[in-house]
């Protein structure tokens, strides 16, 4: 099979592909075309897996397309966008139909989802390699943005944290556990839900937001470092799941919830006093912005814990 070929019979008849709200133009043409109503902004965003870094060599096809897609919507709900469509560049080493079939009734799946439309894309031979841009819109000025926090504001998260990190010995067959444990970690794992809604709720009420893929401490970091600010967090007040804390224990499931990656939760500070606006929300707060740079981690004295290791980052040297 061609690669134009492959696209028509995988991906441009899949449902996620038929057009929507915002796309004039989808895949048939050289460029996708996009509407945007006047007085709004386009928001884009890039995300790439790759294969023995991101996930497993060997997983669950429909779990990917799940959440290849997933983790980079997370991008828009973190800049308070509505999704509008995504492309997709596949990096494949063979073309196996029964691979493909699953993983494009994944990533179909997570698009509707998200009512996000598949515009268009690329394919090419190589090591497995995923790329998802997405495209959003936010009405202008209105983008939430990691810079804007101040001191006085609270330091909130959209979820219980950690989940991902709990799931990765699973992920990778380290260990096991009961089914009560592993199901709700594994599905954090492999289909992130973005916080599109919660996103859109925090126009005009947070002071700064991102989505927490590398660890709450580290990227809370990329919060401080663009307001100018410093980022106290509470021990006492992070959130984990009841499935977590029984899987790794409390230390474990706090290790996991401050420094583990791939949470796709929104963390965002605001007014105490914006905080009612927010009901019906699933908000915790776990700290505040003070003057000050950096992050800080505080036991429940108020003692400074903050670890050395704050999260995942590509490309750190290994001592």
């Amino acid at each position: 099979m061609g690669e134009f070929e492959l696209i028509n019979h995988y991906f441009a008849a899949a449902p996620c592909a038929q057009g929507g709200e915002g796309v004039a133009l989808g895949i048939g043409d050289d460029c996708a075309l996009l509407d945007l109503p006047p007085g709004e902004q386009l928001a884009v965003s890039t995300d790439t897996l790759v294969a023995g870094v991101h996930f497993p060599a060997v997983c669950d096809p429909r779990l990917l397309g799940q959440r290849s897609l997933a983790v980079a919507v997370s991008d828009l709900a973190a800049m308070g966008a509505e999704a509008i469509g995504f492309t997709l560049a596949l990096t494949l080493p063979e073309v196996g139909p029964t691979w493909l079939e699953a993983y494009a009734d994944g990533l179909s799946r997570m698009a509707q989802r998200c009512r996000i439309s598949l515009i268009g894309g690329d394919t090419t031979r190589g090591p497995l390699s995923i790329t998802v841009t997405v495209f959003g819109r936010v009405p202008a000025g209105q983008a939430l943005r990691r810079s804007g926090a101040r001191p006085g504001d609270l330091l909130c998260v959209g979820g219980t944290l950690g989940k991902a990190a709990g799931a990765l010995a699973l992920v990778l067959g380290e260990r096991q556990a009961p089914a009560e444990q592993a199901e709700p970690l594994l599905a954090h794992y492999w289909s992130p839900l973005p916080q599109l809604e919660l996103g859109q709720r925090l126009r005009g009420l947070a002071t700064s937001a991102l989505d927490i893929s590398d660890g709450l401490l580290a990227d809370c970091g990329h919060i401080a470092k663009a307001s100018a600010v410093a980022l106290e967090v509470n021990l006492a007040q992070v959130p984990v799941s009841p499935a977590l804390e029984a899987f790794l224990g409390r230390e474990g499931a706090v290790k996991a919830a401050l420094t583990g990656g791939d949470d796709y939760v929104l963390a965002f500070t605001l007014p105490a006093d914006a905080l009612a606006a927010l009901a019906g929300c699933e908000v915790h707060v776990v700290g505040r912005v003070v003057a000050g740079q950096g992050v800080t981690l505080r036991d429940p004295q108020g003692l400074d814990i903050t670890p050395v290791q704050r999260g995942y980052q590509h490309f750190r040297e290994t001592p």
